[in-house]
């Protein structure tokens, strides 16, 4: 990053109307002094990285910061720098036991059509969003307001740890960005050594939060796919959610079925039943049960909380206990859950994550 000065643009003027307090005594006098020292000393200024490649320039110290979606609001909080944010996006109320006093801000409208008057009311010095939404015209708009936008993703592993990294340094949180970065590249490591030991690659049908809608080579779930040892059917396609038919899905033939289920809530969840109910629903579809993953009970679904985002290192670690249960048969994806949950998000664990493992799985 790049540091640049600039004199601070929240200087105001005094109103003659209002009268300063006096200074009392040579303490007080210097006080005075000071503040009106620091009133005028230039602001730093940094130039970071976007996820799509392209320089920002932020004034710091950044104190107000609005968040448009879950994954820049799940850093900021790992980071903890939730006493930072001004603003969220609407559809954190779907999970008020997780997010908490959180749910209490201001909201600002949906993550992907904000209301962009109500981020200008709020006076960000910073706005974090994804790469592709909201779209350009949202940038320029910011711009106009002298709000600067600043796009990292944090739903890909390649990148996760240089956005965690890049958004520390910005806020002045290096070592907690160091810490998360450090456990986060540890776990990855041991399953990655694991995977490189293995010959067989099972196939997998992948399916995203609607019903035929798979991920192709351009998604995080196809990362995750890859990192697990799995090979993604649908390695081939041009679009990162192409949606399929039922007979494509028959043809492939795939080994494994992996369902993301969107707004589960796991974190409120006291059973599987939810995540059960969908399993079974994708095991009585029309003429799949000639399909491998179906004969075999080895269809699961998962929450969309470990489905990506900040904590696809969890959700790797399922995809790699579904494909290889013997190699990862000592790997407990609940303990990593519940230490990244206890140490990086400061909350208590708890909650159901994933459907249960088929009795004829099991065997």
């Amino acid at each position: 990053m790049r540091q640049i000065f600039t004199l601070c643009p929240h200087v105001v003027p005094p109103n003659p109307a209002c009268r300063a307090p006096r200074p009392r005594g040579m303490a007080g006098l210097g006080a005075f002094i000071l503040s009106l020292i620091l009133a005028v000393l230039p602001a730093q200024a940094i130039e970071t990285t976007d996820a799509l490649g392209r320089q920002v320039t932020v004034a710091t110290p950044v104190r107000r910061i609005v968040a448009l979606n879950s994954d820049s609001l799940e850093i900021l909080r790992l980071l903890k720098a939730q006493d930072r944010i001004v603003g969220v996006y609407t559809e954190i109320d779907r999970e008020p036991a997780f997010w908490g006093a959180l749910t209490a801000l201001p909201k600002i409208g949906g993550w992907r059509t904000p209301n962009l008057e109500a981020i200008a009311d709020l006076a960000p010095d910073l706005v974090l969003t994804y790469s592709r939404n909201p779209g350009e015209e949202f940038d320029r708009k910011m711009a106009a307001l002298g709000i600067p936008v600043l796009r990292l993703d944090f739903y890909r592993l390649a990148t996760l740890e240089n956005e965690v990294k890049r958004l520390g340094e910005l806020l002045g949180k290096i070592d907690e960005a160091r810490a998360f970065c450090d456990w986060h590249a540890s776990h990855l490591a041991l399953i990655r050594n694991r995977v490189a030991q293995v010959s067989h690659h099972p196939d997998v049908y992948i399916e995203s939060y609607s019903d035929l809608s798979t991920v192709g080579p351009a998604s995080g779930a196809h990362e995750m796919c890859l990192l697990a040892g799995g090979r993604n059917i649908a390695e081939d396609t041009v679009l990162p959610y192409p949606k399929v038919t039922p007979e494509w899905v028959l043809a492939q033939n795939p080994e494994i079925i992996v369902k993301a289920a969107a707004w589960s809530n796991g974190y409120q969840a006291g059973d599987a039943s939810g995540f059960n109910a969908r399993r079974d629903a994708i095991m009585k579809r029309p003429v799949w049960s000639t399909i491998p993953a179906v004969q075999n009970g080895r269809v699961h679904v998962m929450d969309s909380a470990i489905w990506t985002g900040p904590r696809a290192l969890i959700g790797v670690a399922w995809l790699a206990h579904w494909f290889y249960p013997q190699r990862f048969a000592d790997v407990d994806p609940n303990r990593w859950h519940e230490a990244y949950l206890e140490r990086f998000q400061g909350i208590a664990c708890q909650g159901v994550y994933t459907s249960d493992l088929l009795l004829k799985e099991i065997r």
